[in-house]
């Protein structure tokens, strides 16, 4: 293993958790941690880019250029990403299970068309 990819790893865990645990915290009525959530999620995502920064910089890659395909890419991301939640918690949390799979499966074939749009279609 290369040590970039290492570095990846873990960083990219600790930045995974600790957002996961800082949203944990902030939807969570139970837990009543509503304001240190929204700051160790913050600080997740702040060390999830940082993580993404020294990973480029210790492969030699150039920085991410923007493009409207990059921002076409993410906005697809982040809309498959949302349907794919709000399903789960159509689901598990309000109990409508049908609508839950139908907008569940929605987000997921959203999130698929991400590997055409970004990898592109070749013979």
């Amino acid at each position: 293993m290369k040590k970039s990819s290492l570095v990846a790893l873990v960083l990219g865990t600790v930045s995974g958790v600790l957002f996961a645990l800082g949203m944990c915290m902030a939807l969570l009525p139970e837990w009543d941690a509503f304001r240190p959530g929204i700051a160790l999620g913050c600080i997740g995502l702040v060390l999830g880019l940082i993580t993404l920064v020294a990973w480029r910089r210790m492969e030699h890659k150039a920085p991410i250029r923007f493009s409207a395909k990059t921002m076409l890419a993410v906005v697809v991301g982040i809309v498959g990403a949302l349907a794919l939640g709000v399903g789960m918690c159509l689901s598990m949390v309000w109990g409508k299970m049908a609508a839950g799979i139908v907008v569940g499966l929605v987000g997921i074939v959203i999130l698929l068309c991400l590997v055409p749009l970004i990898k592109g279609i070749k013979k």
